[in-house]
């Protein structure tokens, strides 16, 4: 008897600004590329353009202001009813400018992932750019991981690498690490929502086992082929 087919990855994403990531989410899932159902695009911000993105692609789009409550972990508490709601099987923050409190966290631990603009574990936190400037760092790029209490810290699922050039900027290695993020981002949705990797132990598995070493790519490996 021949297993039945995979059902789409109810998926929530969490952004706060433009939602380029979305987009190669929605791209992605419109032309079959991605087994995932994108349930609801949420955001702090209601003048976020990825809301714009959302509407356009017939996507929920939902506002909730961290704006009125009195701290975080209130707000979090918020938050989680919303997405909740829509009972996802994988919440993607995709430029969601806030840091989550520990008890949110822990709420989705396994089915919350991010992408950080650097090799991880080089240059947690803000202004990764600017610090592999100042690093005279030769290779810079990105990484998709699952989202751990700590900053920054949790599971690698995969990363991409961009070198750096003499005359580079912050502005135009922001360009060029962008570029690999629309490639990396939703190839890490596409192996989880495959069933491919999973977060266990507090380790990534990949295929059944362990991940040894995390995949990267680079500006002339086709991702199709990892």
């Amino acid at each position: 008897m021949s297993e039945a087919p995979r059902q789409p990855l109810p998926v929530v994403v969490l952004i706060s600004g433009s939602g380029s990531n979305l987009q190669a989410f929605i791209d992605g899932q419109a032309r079959g590329e991605l087994p995932i159902d994108i349930r609801a695009v949420i955001s702090n911000r209601a003048d976020a353009y990825g809301l714009e993105r959302a509407r356009a692609a017939g996507i929920p789009g939902e506002v909730l202001s961290h704006r009125g409550f009195d701290d975080r972990a209130s707000y979090d508490r918020a938050l989680a009813e919303v997405i909740d709601r829509h009972e996802p099987g994988l919440v993607i923050l995709a430029g969601f400018m806030r840091i989550l409190s520990d008890a949110f966290v822990t709420h989705y631990l396994g089915r919350l992932i991010n992408i950080h603009p650097s090799l991880l574990p080089d240059f947690r936190g803000l202004h990764t750019h600017e610090r592999a400037l100042e690093s005279a760092v030769q290779v810079h790029g990105c990484s998709v991981h699952f989202v751990i209490p700590e900053l920054d810290a949790g599971p690698l699922i995969v990363q991409a690498e961009v070198p750096v050039w003499p005359d580079d900027t912050p502005e135009t290695l922001a360009r060029r690490v962008q570029i690999q993020e629309h490639r990396i981002y939703p190839l890490a949705v596409r192996w989880l929502a495959e069933g491919r990797v999973c977060m266990r132990e507090g380790r990534t598995w990949m295929d059944g086992r362990p991940l040894e070493q995390t995949p990267r790519i680079t500006a002339d490996t086709r991702v199709e082929t990892l």
